[in-house]
């Protein structure tokens, strides 16, 4: 029992260390699956880059890991170094990458207890060769979980950015996720709804689908950062693994 809270207690040291050559660490979550957070911490983080900034991403939805398709990254596997294990590069602006999938075998379901996954959650964290960057996103998992849990713990956060749809159920849920950041004395830095309209190709009206986020947002004192529409080129270039090379940025003018 004491080795365990011994080495409990190294692992945590380790990732303070590897969270000060860190400059911003942002989560990325919802409660609510489907909502598009891993498209949205892949849009944010490509936004970062075209700045010049140095960007991460932790891919931390270990149960559904879509960050390395978005990029098309699948086939690819990290490097061991002195330092830890290295992230995988993005082609076109070496975002670096962290996922599980990179570890497992195409098509094979990670079946482990809550336990397990924070266990691996903390290695990842604690042994990821980071460097120095200006920016590192964790895409967090459905939910208000071990996971989410264990990275508003022991990752020193500068807050977290809400993934939200226009609909009643998603934003009830998207509440509960406001609500667990703030008792964790995490800053919620405000809601990306996606989803959020529907450019019509021939009347060339937008259609809304509901009001419920901007509610949200007035219910808890917050910014709407960016709406992002229903969108094929969107989905294309996703489903592609080319979304870096999507042309709009949807958080420019953003005071993130």
């Amino acid at each position: 029992m004491q080795e365990k809270k011994q080495e409990k207690i190294e692992l945590e040291e380790q990732i303070k260390r590897k969270m000060t050559h860190i400059k911003h660490r942002i989560a990325v979550m919802s409660g609510k699956g489907g909502v598009g957070k891993s498209t949205v911490t892949a849009l944010l983080a490509v936004h970062f880059a075209r700045q010049g900034r140095l960007v991460g991403i932790l891919d931390a939805d270990f149960l559904g890991p879509s960050i390395p398709k978005l990029f098309g990254l699948e086939r690819k596997k990290p490097l061991s170094s002195i330092d830890g294990l290295e992230p995988v590069l993005t082609s076109k602006y070496a975002i670096r990458v962290m996922s599980l999938q990179f570890m497992t075998p195409e098509g094979i379901a990670v079946v482990w207890r809550g336990p397990m996954i924070t266990k691996v959650l903390e290695d990842f964290v604690a042994h990821t060769s980071w460097g120095n960057l200006d920016y590192l996103i964790v895409d967090m998992p459905p939910g208000t979980g071990d996971v989410p849990i264990t990275v508003l713990q022991d990752i020193p956060l500068d807050g977290t950015i809400m993934v939200a749809t226009p609909h009643d159920l998603t934003a009830s849920i998207v509440e509960r996720a406001i609500n667990m950041a703030r008792t964790m004395d995490t800053e919620v830095l405000g809601i990306v709804e996606n989803m959020s309209y529907y450019r019509c190709p021939e009347c060339g009206r937008i259609a809304r689908f509901g009001s419920s986020t901007s509610l949200l947002a007035r219910k808890y004192g917050l910014k709407v950062i960016a709406s992002i529409p229903l969108e094929e080129d969107l989905a294309r270039y996703c489903d592609a693994g080319i979304v870096e090379e999507y042309k709009t940025d949807y958080f420019e003018g953003s005071e993130l």
